[in-house]
């Protein structure tokens, strides 16, 4: 009975003195109370996180420091205090003499902050229990220790009190509340409001976090849950405020009246509960304000920046203002809306990452891939897979990784565009899974490419990770370049595109080399230099007794190559002699070149590597008759030796519109003409906007230019572009894997020893006669 009674005395006396030090604290947040050990460890015991100072002497300057720190500390459910060692008895903390200017961060384990679950009766039990009481954070991540989990772990310290943080790593959960793709995201966030619910047979809502988990996304996330659903004004628009556009989200305001009020008040919930997390939705009263609204308008539309004015709109239904938001462009009908530009448009996209491949992989989360024409290869069906298949395309990916996932979507592309074509099998692994697959097969890193064929090395693709470059790609491999020509008219077919013409499109330029029969040596580095560029270029070769024929045809001195241009409808011969495999592989990517090239995201860099200035057709579209008809003599006569005339498609490469606007500031008139110096001035020029673009005023606007009588319209930035982490640099990676890296080691004029160019259609079968010769011998 006294042990009792002491017991409840001693408790007691503990809660006293955790009010005290917490009502002091409360009262003056930048008071540090000074507590001796028992008192300071009977606190600790109620789970909070302390921040603790042990001195024998008072450093004053520390301890102004410490005060001051502990009010935003206070914020973060952090208490700070101090031990004055002088007055206590020897312990850990305040038992050496370096140790009395030590400060210890007490801090709770979460415990009851996170719960673990594996199931979804957990989490229908945990589900019933908050209801009315707190709201739920369920997070799924991939594995503990992961990125994802470290944040989850670091917002649950400081929220670990107003929500019920739950955590699973089992993807069977998630698809039992309804959650998609949920085999192939890294991590996730889903919100359950079910502090509101009062009805235990009723479901808790749930939020989606749509972005990755980051400690700052979360944060954030939070904030907006935390707002309320809906508000009611009457006030101005222009002059509301809410934590959504704090936070970079627009404001939706619902216009209402009195006869409509209820109805219009569902329809705004409704909107609200689609677009938590995503836009604030306000319900303004119009028969309580003064406002200048016009009458057709039913929704106003505020973005988060400053000085932007409202967009008054009429949309027709609930679903049309949630596309609004979800779609990131406005609803187009027969009412007056607000018309959109295109700087305009990219305020309004409210999902934007750092991260575009990342962004790209969730926008298309809830895309169903087709991945049954792939097969899921595995530790024990790879080998026997790929040896008993004639030609097997394995994707080595990651599961977790945004690249991949991104370039998932590009390879099922290829496959369904492929599906039917006979002896080819699409296949994958998981390097997440079976890493030791893909340790014995040289993967490093994610995507990798590689297609095996019976009795062949495998081959690796380097391009870009595109549906069309891959297809390319594949299609081109499945010729054995380099393809052994047998007779003249086989030659003859080959140089005019009639042998392979079904894949003409995907390789502009066909390489025949010409060999007599005793040139062995030369004959072998020319297909080693094929096989090292099979699938980006059709080659074949010629060896036989009657080479010379060929050789007289063409007015070239064997060894020799052919190459013939389907496009332009010619055929060029260059010199093979004294060179190696790596010499010639070198030609041929040069040869790739064209003299008037379309600029692409993928050749640009090939280009740059030039060191000429480029001049650029910029074109909302294809070239037509008109423009080759300027342009191409222009290139032909060598007026542009010194520079890399080009042009730009906007439709196939948007990003131009982005060069013309940083450029004029403003999108010009097409089709226009621009000079830019990239290399030594950064000089960009542009052709008179009321001048025809023709092959005379080209010329003069070029003297100009060189005479310094036109001015530069804007002169670039000598600042370095670097990307914002190692790992961003994709330009790097790809300058290490392109076919076409070591072109810039090559001379840029007079590097072939060319024949005569030659149409086509003179060079059908039966023509045997000599052609006069103009020959370029090299500088």
């Amino acid at each position: 009975m006294m042990s009792s009674r002491l017991s409840v005395w001693m408790y007691s006396i503990f809660f006293v003195l955790i009010c005290m030090f917490y009502k002091c604290t409360a009262r003056n947040r930048d008071t540090l109370m000074e507590l001796s050990l028992q008192e300071y460890f009977s606190i600790l015991q109620t789970g909070k996180t302390s921040l603790v100072y042990f001195s024998q002497d008072d450093i004053t300057v520390f301890l102004e420091e410490l005060k001051k720190a502990a009010g935003p500390l206070c914020s973060y459910g952090i208490s700070v205090a101090k031990v004055n060692c002088a007055k206590e008895e020897a312990s850990k903390y305040c038992g050496k003499e370096n140790d009395l200017t030590k400060a210890y961060l007490f801090r709770a384990l979460l415990f009851n902050e996170i719960k673990y679950i594996t199931s979804l009766d957990d989490f229908e039990n945990i589900e019933n229990a908050m209801k009315g009481k707190t709201n739920i954070a369920l997070i799924y991540v991939r594995a503990i220790g992961t990125p994802e989990h470290r944040a989850v772990m670091e917002t649950a310290f400081v929220y670990g009190t107003a929500y019920q943080f739950v955590l699973t790593t089992e993807t069977a959960l998630l698809e039992g509340i309804g959650a998609e793709n949920s085999d192939i995201i890294s991590g996730s966030l889903f919100f359950f409001h079910c502090k509101v619910v009062l009805d235990l047979t009723q479901k808790c809502r749930k939020t989606l976090l749509e972005q990755p988990l980051t400690i700052l996304n979360i944060h954030r996330f939070l904030k907006l849950m935390d707002a309320p659903l809906l508000t009611e004004i009457t006030d101005d628009p222009e002059k509301v405020s809410t934590i959504h556009l704090q936070l970079g989200l627009p404001l939706i305001f619902i216009l209402s009246q009195q006869t409509t009020y209820e109805a219009d008040k569902n329809t705004a919930e409704r909107v609200a509960w689609h677009l938590r997390g995503k836009a604030g939705i306000t319900l303004l009263l119009k028969d309580s304000s003064d406002l200048n609204i016009p009458a057709h308008a039913n929704v106003i539309f505020k973005r988060a920046e400053k000085g932007v004015p409202v967009d008054f709109l009429f949309l027709h239904d609930a679903n049309s203002i949630i596309s609004l938001v979800e779609n990131n462009v406005p609803i187009q009908n027969n009412e007056p809306v607000k018309e959109y530009e295109e700087g305009e448009m990219e305020t309004l996209n409210l999902g934007i990452q750092d991260d575009q491949v990342v962004e790209t992989v969730y926008r298309d989360r809830k895309r169903n891939l087709p991945l049954e024409l792939i097969i899921e290869l595995t530790e024990e069906t790879f080998n026997s897979i790929i040896m008993n298949t004639s030609s097997s395309i394995v994707l080595f990916y990651a599961n977790w990784e945004a690249v991949s996932l991104a370039f998932l979507q590009s390879y099922v592309d290829v496959a369904i565009k492929l599906k039917g074509v006979s002896n080819m099998l699409f296949t994958r692994l998981n390097c997440g899974d079976w890493s030791n697959v893909c340790t014995k097969q040289n993967v490093t890193e994610y995507p990798v490419i590689k297609i095996f064929k019976a009795g062949e090395k495998p081959v690796i693709y380097t391009g870009m990770l595109e549906t069309e470059y891959l297809l390319k790609f594949i299609r081109l491999n499945r010729i054995s370049c380099p393809v052994k020509i047998v007779t003249i008219e086989e030659a003859e077919e080959y140089l005019n595109g009639e042998l392979y013409k079904e894949l003409t499109s995907y390789s502009s330029v066909s390489i025949l080399g010409v060999f007599s029969s005793s040139m062995t040596k030369e004959k072998e580095n020319f297909i080693e230099a094929g096989n090292s560029l099979k699938g980006y270029v059709i080659t074949g070769f010629y060896s036989e007794e009657d080479a010379l024929i060929l050789s007289k045809k063409y007015a070239v001195t064997l060894p020799a190559l052919l190459l013939a241009r389907h496009k332009e409808g010619k055929i060029d011969s260059v010199l093979l002699s004294n060179s190696d495999a790596k010499d010639i592989v070198q030609i041929i990517k040069s040869a790739l070149l064209e003299i008037f090239p379309e600029i692409t995201v993928e050749n640009l860099p090939f280009y740059l590597r030039l060191q000429k200035p480029l001049l650029i057709f910029f074109r909302d579209g294809n070239l037509n008759d008109k423009d080759e008809i300027e342009m191409l003599p222009l290139v032909k006569q060598k007026h542009l030796e010194t520079l890399i005339p080009c042009w730009l498609n906007l439709k196939t490469t948007p990003v131009g519109r982005g060069i013309l606007k940083a450029y004029f500031k403003h999108l010009p008139p097409l089709p226009l003409l621009v000079l830019v110096d990239l290399h030594i001035q950064g000089q960009v020029s542009a052709f008179p906007l009321d001048q025809t673009i023709n092959e005379k005023n080209i010329l003069l606007w070029l003297q100009r230019l060189e005479t310094g009588l036109e001015s530069p319209i804007t002169t670039l930035s000598d600042e370095e572009w670097k990307p914002p982490l190692p790992a961003y640099n994709f330009l790097s990676r790809m300058d290490a894997t392109v076919p076409y890296t070591e072109i810039a080691q090559f001379p840029t004029k007079n590097m072939f020893s060319c024949a005569k160019t030659t149409d086509l259609q003179q060079h059908d079968k039966g023509h045997s006669e000599d052609k006069s010769v103009i020959r370029k011998e090299r500088a």
